[in-house]
This record gives C-alpha cells, structure tokens and sequence, in this order.
C-alpha cells in the first residue's frame, strides 16, 4: 500500500497516465496530476478526490523548467513533498523517415527525453530529503524491437531505458529506486488515433489483442510500493509477448 505517499504522474490528463494515477490513488497515494491539458488534468484529479484521496493538477509542459517549478511548489503546497515519480508524458507521432524533419525530431526529444531528465531534477531532492523514493519512467518495446515510422519515437525510448539505468546506479545506496515500465501495444486514445488499424495489428501479437492501461498501471504500482525496494534499474516489459526478455 502507498498510505501516506505523494505521488506526481506526468501525463495523466488521460490513457496510460490516468489509469496509472487512479491506480497509485486507489493504492493510497496522493497524486499530483500534470499535464499540457489542465482540463484532461482535473478530470482526472476529480475522478481520485470522488474515489477518497487527496489530488490536484497541475497544469504546464513537462520539458519546461518554469512550468515544473510552478507544479512542485502547488504540490508541495497542497500536498506536501514527492516520493514517487512517474515520466508517462510523452509523444509518439508517427511520422515516414522522409517526412521527419530536425524539428520534429527536437520537439519530440524535448518531451520524451528533457522531461523526465528535468521533472527527475525537481523531484529528487524531496526523495533524498526523505531518504525513500521511487521513479519509474514509461518506455516503450518499441525501444525494444524497434517500430517502422517511429524513429524518433524509438530512439528517445531507448533513451529512457538507459536514463532510468544510470540513474538506478548513482542512487542505489540512497533509498531511490528507478526502474522502467516498457508498455507494448495498449488500446488509449492516442494508439486508436494513429494511422494504423488496431484490431488487425493487434491480431498480429503473440496474445493476438491489445494491452490494457490498467495492464501498465499495475506493473507501475508494483515499482511503487514497498515490495519493490530491492528493484531498481529494471526494465518491465508489459506488452503481450511483443518483446521477450
């Protein structure tokens, strides 16, 4: 259980980000929820505080320090200080490698890549301060097993994996723990809005259907809690068989 935990989910406006935030609440966390969508954001933050926790949101883009600053200190304020992190923002066009140009690479890097960097730069100092805490990031197969089209997509993923690694080691004797949740293919909004069929692509994987977000939610409350304290620089894959390791 996470009684007593605070809890910040970037992201969380909807999909993978709010099943992962109804799920760290429904565990006993607080949560702050963070998103470019203030409006996605306090759906979301309302949804817990019907469910009996304590939320907010918290409104802003995780790539940018201002907009981060902003949202500790409002969490701090009204929730206190951070022991658990969650990197789920992120973008994930799919774009043919003629199309994708410097800017499209450098506006995705800036989100998937930066953000957890400078929401990890934030947020650390509460952990080490309380001498516990757990950072999980959302990586992705396509890391992985590599995905066609997605090469600026695969290549911050891939980042993220090795980031959550390093990070696991310099703070292996502090009381923080950061691992990785790797989600496959998962029926959200944003897989059912990109170019591709979901039911037929689906068909395709070892389970022969699409991953839940609550699938995703789950392994990341595992990483929160307790039962975790000797797991870090884990990679968890949740993705039907997509990618074994």
């Amino acid at each position: 259980m996470l009684n007593g935990k605070v809890a910040v989910v970037t992201g969380a406006a909807r999909g993978l980000g709010r099943a992962i935030a109804l799920r760290l609440a429904r565990d006993g966390a607080d949560v702050s929820v963070w998103d470019l969508n203030l409006e996605g954001a306090q759906e979301t933050a309302e949804i817990i505080r019907q469910e009996g926790r304590r939320a907010i949101a918290c409104g802003g883009d995780s790539a940018n320090p201002a907009d981060i600053a902003r949202a500790v200190e409002h969490t701090h304020r009204e929730l206190g200080p951070v022991t658990i992190l969650v990197n789920n923002a992120a973008l994930s066009p799919f774009v043919f490698w003629d199309d994708l140009t410097e800017a499209i690479w450098d506006d995705l890097m800036a989100i998937n890549m930066k953000g957890p960097f400078l929401c990890c730069k934030a947020i650390i100092p509460d952990m080490r301060e309380a001498g516990t805490g757990r950072i999980i990031n959302i990586s992705s197969s396509s890391a992985q097993a590599g995905s066609g089209f997605h090469a600026h997509y695969a290549a911050s993923k891939g980042g993220v994996i090795g980031f959550t690694k390093a990070l696991a080691i310099e703070f292996a004797g502090t009381g923080i723990t950061a691992n990785n949740v790797a989600p496959g293919f998962v029926n959200t909004e944003g897989l059912r809005a990109a170019p591709l069929e979901v039911d037929k692509v689906a068909l395709v994987s070892p389970m022969k259907r699409a991953g839940r977000p609550e699938n995703i939610a789950a392994a990341v409350a595992f990483l929160a809690s307790d039962d975790a304290d000797y797991v870090t620089g884990h990679t968890l894959s949740v993705n039907g068989g997509r990618y074994l390791n």
